[in-house]
């Protein structure tokens, strides 16, 4: 999970955004496709105004080479495909280790497997049912949910598109006892 935080830590209090893609209308040779095929622009809804130059300054950290504040509270981050590449390889890289560490924490016990898709878009935790229920593991399930969401965002997923599906399996009987989905899940809870 600490290798998860400090991607997180910065985009903590985003929740959507998009990549722009090639104009068809351009000519191949011409600086504007150049600059497409070199750049990635994705939009991040508003953040909140005491946070936005702790967040700036950790993205320009991570090499995004321009941050915008937009007047309505948005960010719009602009990189080469190479960072952005190396970003979303970061995050991918962070949530396998996050995963991994997690079926061995001693604080985390119930859980015992976590599979994954390639997009992050369907998560498994297979846990031990009964002391999961009596635990503190739930909070699991958010920092995952959070951290593929995310990861979902700046591969360029629309906010209306967002989803993450988490299910929680039984180690002993293999069913799915509970669903539920990111980022609905985080309005089902307030």
């Amino acid at each position: 999970m600490k290798k998860v935080l400090p991607v997180l830590a910065v985009f903590c209090l985003l929740a959507a955004g998009g990549c722009g893609g090639a104009d068809p209308g351009v000519r191949r040779d011409s600086p504007a496709m150049e600059k497409e095929l070199f750049e990635v622009s994705i939009t991040l809804p508003a953040v909140d105004p005491e946070d936005v130059d702790s967040a700036v300054a950790e993205a320009e950290e991570l090499g995004i080479e321009r941050v915008l504040v937009n007047d309505d509270g948005s960010v719009t981050c602009e990189m080469s495909r190479s960072v952005h590449s190396r970003i979303m390889k970061e995050m991918r890289e962070s949530f396998a280790e996050t995963a991994e560490e997690l079926k061995n924490d001693p604080d985390f016990p119930s859980i015992k497997d976590v599979a994954y898709n390639n997009k992050l878009t369907a998560v498994t935790l297979i846990v031990d049912r009964e002391m999961y229920e009596d635990s503190l593991d739930a909070f699991v399930v958010f920092g995952l949910g959070l951290a593929a969401v995310r990861y979902q965002l700046f591969d360029g997923v629309k906010a209306d598109k967002l989803a993450v599906t988490i299910d929680l399996a039984d180690f002993g009987t293999g069913r799915v006892f509970s669903s539920m989905v990111f980022p609905d899940a985080l309005e089902d809870d307030s």
